[in-house]
């Protein structure tokens, strides 16, 4: 890793949406609880999966939830920053992996396969939902 603090950004939406729980009664509440849930992984790293990085398995990282819609409104708590996209979340998450230091890795948790195409070609590493929701 290059010494720069990684960086995991989380599609709020699509990762609240993968699991059918009842979050479309609560979309704000069901964000809040991942946002709650990011705080461990700010804390003790991205669980161990196949398919996640070494270097995001292991704090400090930077985490960041966007969100969008009716989660708009969801606060940040401690290890975890959350931005509400003005528009498009995909558009944001692109917006926030293209301006990243040079050199800072970065994963990107979504489902979404052409999000998926759009940040591997800006470098980032991406994971499915699962590897956040515990």
């Amino acid at each position: 890793m290059s010494g720069l603090v990684g960086l995991v950004v989380v599609d709020a939406a699509n990762v609240v949406g993968s699991v059918p729980d009842g979050w479309w009664r609560d979309r704000h509440g069901a964000a809040e609880r991942l946002r709650d849930r990011l705080g461990a992984v700010a804390v003790s790293g991205v669980p161990e999966r196949a398919d996640v990085p070494g270097w995001a398995r292991q704090p400090p990282l930077d985490i960041l939830l966007v969100v969008e819609g009716a989660a708009r409104g969801v606060e940040p708590v401690e290890g975890v920053r959350v931005e509400a996209a003005p528009g498009s979340a995909d558009d944001l998450i692109v917006e926030v992996v293209a301006g990243r230091d040079a050199g800072r890795p970065c994963l990107v948790v979504t489902a979404d396969r052409e999000l998926r195409e759009r940040v591997t070609a800006l470098g980032a590493e991406v994971v499915g939902p699962r590897s956040v929701r515990g």
